[in-house]
């Protein structure tokens, strides 16, 4: 696992930290702009989920996770030595970019033609299917968004905001029984506890949070049937292309070298599935 580094960085006071979080930057005017303020700062200031594998925050304040792990790799290659990472809640994360409260988005947060239109995502870092925790031998049989919708008594739970409580309203899935999580953990106990039938993510996270939970009355249903398959990149402001294009630049050397499949590997992503695909595809939903 790549090395985990504290949410505020050793050795940076914590009024600076402070002030760096709650300021928004004027808008750099280009790449060199950009990259320079970072330089100075010594970080950079990264929106994160705390949804293993894609990213984590454990309880002493340490950050990993396949996502910041390749942000900070990426950064360091740019002269950029660390990362100060902010948890947020994926409807959040745009909103906060667009205001800049945040430099970059690194939390697996998958392209969709309406995100490209929104933000200037980079060439992608890790791509994953859908998937749902289940009760023991899926008693509804649901094997779809569609599943769910069809069955009037079965509920899923989804992060707000996030893919998966799109795809299941997509699919039919009444609101009221389309139930926003918090957190992975709370999606596990509130399957167990009977309050939702399905919770859905993807299946990287799915399958961390039932291993973790360690209860063999759950299943888990994967891929998701009909669902697609989703790539993430690191998100930066709409007017943020130039930086963006270096920090391509920087990326497309760690997957030539080989360092790019050692970071994400160990977490279970196929450097090869990131890399055999691109942004402009993705952003034009195919």
């Amino acid at each position: 696992m790549s090395t985990i580094r504290h949410l505020v960085r050793p050795g940076l006071g914590l009024a600076a930290v402070l002030l760096a979080c709650a300021a928004a930057p004027a808008v750099a005017a280009d790449a060199a702009d950009a990259l320079e303020r970072l330089k100075e700062q010594g970080f950079a200031r990264v929106a994160i989920a705390n949804e293993p594998p894609y990213t984590a925050v454990t309880a002493d304040g340490k950050v990993s996770g396949a996502g910041p792990d390749v942000a900070r790799a990426v950064l360091a290659k740019m002269g950029v030595p660390d990362i100060v990472a902010s948890i947020s809640e994926y409807g959040a994360m745009i909103p906060g970019l667009q205001a800049g409260r945040f430099d970059m988005v690194a939390a697996g947060l998958f392209m969709k033609p309406e995100r490209c239109r929104a933000v200037a995502y980079s060439e992608p870092d890790l791509c994953d299917a859908e998937a749902m925790a289940v009760k023991k031998g899926n008693p509804l049989g649901l094997q779809s968004y569609e599943d769910v919708a069809k069955n009037p008594d079965a509920r899923i739970g989804a992060p707000g905001g996030g893919t998966e409580e799109r795809l299941a309203l997509q699919a039919g899935v009444p609101r009221d029984r389309v139930i926003v999580v918090p957190d992975g953990q709370s999606g596990i106990k509130m399957l167990q506890d009977g309050r939702i039938d399905a919770y859905s993510l993807p299946v990287l996270s799915i399958n961390d949070l039932v291993a973790k939970a360690g209860d063999t009355t759950l299943d888990v249903v994967a891929p998701v049937k009909g669902a697609p398959v989703y790539c993430a990149g690191v998100a930066f402001p709409k007017d943020q292309t130039a930086f963006r294009d270096a920090y391509d630049k920087a990326l497309a050397e760690l997957k030539e070298s080989g360092e790019f499949a050692k970071i994400v590997e160990p977490y279970g992503f196929s450097a090869a599935a990131a890399m055999s695909t691109s942004r402009e595809k993705l952003c034009a939903g195919g």
